[in-house]
């Protein structure tokens, strides 16, 4: 499909350093476990990460496939920097085609579990087929074997994460589903490290893991990484991370749920179904200030972290209270908050604590039942459709029992778990209008509205709608200069002059930084942690010379190979676009009053620096130049 890149060559003959290009290929119907070593050249073209996943499977054409059938592989990949000593080089990314979505299915998590396969001496695995029993993977080093995992059955992550780190040891490190993978919720996610949880919870990918009766994945590596010149970047990274610390002290502090109320002010906040534009004083009620003030027990961070925005609380209500969980960050808090006019924190915390334990992604389970409280009032859900259970906005206790519901596929909540798009299209009508969604995914918590760069971003996003393909309005706010990725001229917040560029640039930067296996709260370090830096990086990592100008191109490579995938699936310019309440809708009131983006002239504009024709396909000469 693809060649190296002309700069991309070894230096004197030498192997990439750190990276051994070998994965594992496991095949749970035939129970048998595979060592691959795939081209070299894949991590020079495609870094790693969703990257190099996205060159296997396409070349597998697993686009045609079931997404819940044994013929869906589901694919662990690590990026580039994932468990080196890069500040913040700890994700892992898990691909398959969605089955929430049908397309294109991607999520990125943190934690120490990439880190930890790192250490084996591997870049990732395949998973295929289905086992005929309830199964766990054990890795160790070079040795895969596939248990029995009967009696983990039923359990949630928390519980499914103790029992087997006791089995193997503390060391160990576990990814599992809960209740909602096993039963093929197709907004279950995958579940990291325990009550101190990472989540790779977008796209539905739970389900995959759970079609394939795989309960978990228990890995430990004892090697060392192998760097070219560790020297020089434990010096980069000692000039570096007093940056990065003194960029995100809000983040330390607070974690992402601390930045609530500037979301709020920015116009930025959905609130009540993406309906409002204000809400002061519920965002004063439900932030991460409110939760280091009320159910704050301590910080936490990921492998080679120095931001550690994680946050240990004791949940307070619910039937779970008084235990030790992972604290909300700010999707959460604004799904379960501002999303469903829920002003109680406790039940923020409550909600997102079941959601990690029953392993379901909190924006897609949040943003259905925001969904179903805007049809419930218009009368188009009925309470004894509801189970008696009356979704008024603010309803708390309402609010956790559907998710355990969605959790458990029990009740109202079989027919909420199979997400907004396909119960909205069930209900028809005005239900269709209620329901906001991007080519079948739940919408993250940032408005496109309040930055209309992030529309161009939330239309094109390969995965549905996600704000990490872009993080645009990061960009727009200066929170990273887009001089840095050389980008100099004029826009405003709500216009759409510039605004498909600001998208077009940020969406390949962002994608190198995923296949990289880097934190975007990275770019927070600004001028520090630069494209430029990180090409340097990875360098000082492979020993492979590499330019800032071919770091952008591979996460454009990269970009374009996903849309390959999508287009396979039929994916075109009839896809890329919003929901009704984003693109036609006023909010009419608070900073983004009065905003509707340009949808026809930013796509227009997006397509054209694509080099995609009209109907966003891309064009020939623009997969030549990128050797796909």
């Amino acid at each position: 499909m693809s060649k190296p890149p002309p700069a991309a060559k070894q230096e004197g003959g030498r192997r990439m350093r750190c990276i051994s290009a070998k994965v594992f290929d496991i095949d749970l119907t035939k129970g048998s476990i595979q060592e691959k070593q795939l081209p070299e050249e894949y991590w020079q073209l495609h870094l790693g990460g969703s990257g190099v996943a996205a060159r296997l499977l396409y070349d597998e054409g697993t686009y045609a496939v079931d997404p819940l059938g044994p013929e869906n592989i589901l694919v662990f990949m690590n990026g580039l920097f994932t468990g080196t000593p890069v500040p913040c080089g700890c994700k892992m990314a898990v691909c398959a085609k969605s089955p929430l979505t049908g397309i294109w299915g991607e999520a990125t998590v943190g934690g120490y579990f990439g880190a930890e396969l790192r250490k084996t001496g591997y870049e990732g695995f395949l998973v295929r087929g289905k086992a005929q029993r309830p199964s766990y993977l054990l890795i160790e080093n070079g040795q895969v074997s596939i248990r029995e995992a009967e009696d983990l059955l039923g359990l949630d992550t928390y519980k499914t994460s103790e029992l087997l780190k006791d089995r193997h040891g503390e060391k160990y490190e576990v990814a599992a589903i809960g209740p909602s993978g096993e039963k093929l919720v197709l907004l279950a996610g995958i579940m990291f490290g325990g009550s101190e949880t990472r989540a790779a919870g977008r796209t539905g990918l739970g389900a995959v893991m759970g079609s394939k009766n795989l309960k978990a994945v228990v890995i430990r590596g004892t090697n060392p990484v192998d760097l070219f010149d560790r020297p020089g970047l434990v010096q980069s990274i000692q000039e570096t991370v007093p940056v990065i610390k003194a960029n995100t002290k809000g983040l330390t502090d607070f974690g992402t749920a601390g930045g609530v109320m500037a979301v709020e002010a920015n116009g930025d906040l959905s609130i009540r179904n993406w309906s409002l534009g204000s809400w002061t004083e519920g965002a004063a009620k439900t932030n991460g200030q409110k939760i280091a003030e009320t159910v704050f027990v301590s910080h936490y961070g990921c492998f080679a972290c120095p931001i550690r925005c994680g946050k240990n609380v004791r949940v307070p209500v619910g039937p779970f209270k008084g235990q030790l969980a992972h604290g909300p960050e700010y999707e959460t808090t604004d799904g379960f908050g501002a999303n469903l006019l829920n002003e109680d924190l406790d039940v923020i915390v409550a909600a997102n604590d079941l959601c990690n334990r029953y392993g379901l992604d909190t924006i897609s389970t949040s943003g259905v039942i925001g969904w179903a409280m805007e049809c419930y009032e218009n009368g188009l859900i009925t309470k004894e459709e509801t189970g008696g259970i009356e979704i008024t906005w603010g309803n708390g206790e309402a609010i956790l029992k559907l998710t355990e519901l969605i959790g458990k596929r029990e009740g109202f909540g079989e027919f909420l778990g199979q997400g907004v798009k396909r119960a909205a299209e069930k209900l028809g009508g005005l239900a269709v209008e209620f329901a906001v969604h991007t080519k079948g995914l739940e919408y993250a918590f940032h408005d496109p509205r309040a930055f209309t760069s992030m529309a161009a971003n939330y239309a094109t996003a390969n995965r549905g709608a996600c704000h990490l393909e872009g993080l645009t309005y990061f960009a727009e706010q200066g929170a990273f200069p887009l001089s840095l990725v050389d980008f100099e001229k004029e826009f405003t917040r709500h216009g759409h002059e510039n605004k498909a560029e600001i998208a077009v640039i940020m969406q390949n930067f962002m994608e190198a930084m995923n296949n990289l296996g880097l934190c975007k709260f990275l770019i927070r370090g600004k001028d520090s942690t630069s494209p430029a830096i990180f090409a340097q990086w990875i360098h000082q990592v492979t020993g492979i010379p590499y330019s800032k100008a071919e770091l952008m191109k591979a996460g454009e490579r990269n970009f374009n190979l996903k849309r390959l995938f999508n287009g396979k699936i039929g994916i075109t310019r009839k896809d890329d676009a919003l929901p009704p309440r984003l693109g036609v809708h006023d909010k009419e009131s608070g900073a983004a009053k009065g905003s509707i983006p340009s949808m026809g002239k930013i796509l227009w504009d997006y397509y054209r620096i694509r080099g995609w024709t009209p109907e966003g396909i891309p064009g020939k000469e623009k997969l030549r130049e990128l050797g796909l």
